[in-house]
């Protein structure tokens, strides 16, 4: 059993898998560290008579060694990144015949738990669930991005368990339940087959769930709660709905910058944005404008060095730097809501200044395009947006708290940082007292108020979110159909009651033994 720590460390699924374990050093699918500036230097380096591979090696070498020594933890960790980066580029030089290297860990061909010092989102994305039925890492936090991916690809998962669980060796059977956090290892012919049983009874309660994913989440009194999802890509749009969303919540554009070497046009936005609604077939769309910054670098964008960026020149901050990136942006948005019901909302927002700002850029390109007026949001996701909710509700239509961003700004611990991860819970009471009072400053104004960050698609976190007054939770899309059978199972007067107790509570831990 993994420690209270950890625990709380973790949450991407909620049912047992077990199998023979298989480990796997840190590996890194993240792109363009091998930008213009190192490709330049290495081939100075080959003129000079160096071989590519050691003129590479070289230059990512001297690299590695200055970030490494930069006081950020969190910039100093992407060393890690940047050599395993240098090193995929290496496998390809010495490649003979022109084919793809492997990369990652070679895995049997049986089901297996796959033990790591840590994976990327990138490595996360790329994992065969019919053959990694579950992962454990040794650091990492329940809001990484890694975590996310995780649960959109309802993979259970442990993370920031410590690197006691880099212990075992290859083969060992283990049993992990990424709802408890726990990980068992040398496990009895008894215990296993108790590990089948608890396996087979969520996978019976999971099945019906989905066969019910379509109703809606009306509670056992009659109050409904709308449930829709988070989703990255235009194809996502599809699955949610299949999956027995109602809508999508929270529309991430800041993917469609990824993984590329120039920022998209607007019509490319535009193409992304109308699939989605067509795909929607009249659901409603929320776009959140670019959130680029804290933990997600675009290098092409060449973004000045900050000792702290997620105290620095993101989302809304960094649309206000790049016009050229925002204009066309809005433009492509407002396009696309001649198709469908599309609502846009701003992330972080910290003071009313911003969103004044933010409103007149959008209303200069809704006239550009000749659309009509959308309905306009905002990110609830510092502490002070939450502190001047009767202002800004003065001028939105509906607040989105981001519970993942909210949670660390206010108990000022870096949801990445692997020693703090562990304790950036959303469930605690300070988090829970100002997502209260951000409801509350919405009704005079009759705004809504949806969460869209982690705790969202949590059954037992969902229904205090509702109890707080939450209009709308948004979730991972695996999550979909358990948060809507949890809400249909209880009344929201039995709801309030217990969000009423939660309010009351001191500790993060208070709180999670009322659950």
């Amino acid at each position: 059993m993994l420690t209270r720590e950890s625990r709380s460390a973790l949450l991407v699924a909620t049912h047992f898998v077990y199998a023979s374990v298989g480990s796997a050093h840190r590996k890194t699918g993240v792109p363009h560290f091998a930008n213009k500036a190192r490709v330049e230097e290495t081939v100075r380096s080959i003129r000079a008579g160096s071989s590519a591979g050691w003129a590479w090696r070289d230059v990512i070498a001297g690299r590695v060694a200055v970030l490494g020594r930069v006081d950020d933890p969190m910039l100093a960790a992407r060393a890690t990144d940047l050599d395993d980066v240098g090193n995929r580029v290496l496998r390809w030089l010495a490649a003979t015949d022109g084919t793809a290297p492997e990369d990652g860990p070679a895995l049997p061909d049986h089901p297996v738990i796959l033990l790591a010092d840590d994976l990327t989102p990138s490595d996360t994305a790329a994992i065969d669930p019919t053959r990694v039925i579950g992962f454990c890492t040794a650091v990492g936090g329940p809001t990484s991005h890694t975590a996310i991916i995780a649960r959109a690809l309802g993979i259970p998962a442990i993370v920031g368990a410590g690197p006691a669980v880099l212990a075992p060796a290859d083969g060992a059977v283990a049993v992990l339940d990424g709802g408890a956090g726990a990980l068992w290892l040398e496990l009895e012919e008894s215990d296993l087959a108790s590990a089948q049983g608890a396996q087979r009874g969520i996978e019976r309660l999971r099945a019906e769930e989905h066969q019910a994913r379509f109703r809606p989440a009306i509670t056992v009194d009659g109050e409904r709660v709308e449930v829709v999802a988070n989703v990255n890509r235009a194809g996502d749009a599809a699955v949610a709905v299949e999956a027995g969303a109602e809508g999508i919540g929270l529309m991430r554009t800041e993917f469609m910058f990824l993984g590329r070497d120039e920022p998209p046009s607007e019509d490319e936005q535009y193409e992304v944005l109308a699939e989605m609604v067509r795909s929607l077939n009249g659901l409603p769309l929320v776009v959140r404008t670019l959130d680029i910054g804290g933990d997600k670098n675009v290098p092409y964008l060449d973004l000045p060095h900050e000792d702290n960026t997620f105290l620095g020149i993101r989302g809304i901050r960094l649309c206000f730097e790049r016009p050229d990136l925002f204009a066309p942006q809005l433009r492509a948005i407002y396009r696309a809501s001649k198709l469908g019901p599309v609502s846009m909302m701003f992330p972080m927002i910290a003071r009313i200044e911003d969103l004044d700002a933010a409103m007149l850029h959008a209303e200069i390109a809704r006239s550009e395009v000749g659309a009509e007026p959308i309905d306009i949001g905002v990110m609830i996701e510092v502490p002070s947006a939450a502190l001047i909710a009767p202002e800004l509700a003065k001028k939105v239509q509906f607040f989105s708290i981001g519970t993942n961003d909210l949670t660390q700004y206010t108990l000022a611990m870096d949801r990445l940082h692997p020693m703090l991860a562990a304790q950036a819970d959303a469930l605690h009471p300070a988090v829970l007292r100002l997502i209260r009072m951000v409801v509350d400053a919405a009704r005079p104004e009759d705004v809504w108020v949806g969460v869209c960050g982690g705790i969202a698609g949590d059954p037992e976190g969902a229904l205090i979110l509702s109890g707080l007054g939450v209009d709308e939770l948004s979730m991972s899309i695996p999550a979909v159909g358990a948060v809507k059978a949890r809400l249909r199972n209880v009344s929201m007067a039995d709801a309030r009651r217990l969000a009423e107790r939660a309010l009351a509570c001191s500790t993060a831990d208070d709180v999670r033994a009322l659950l």
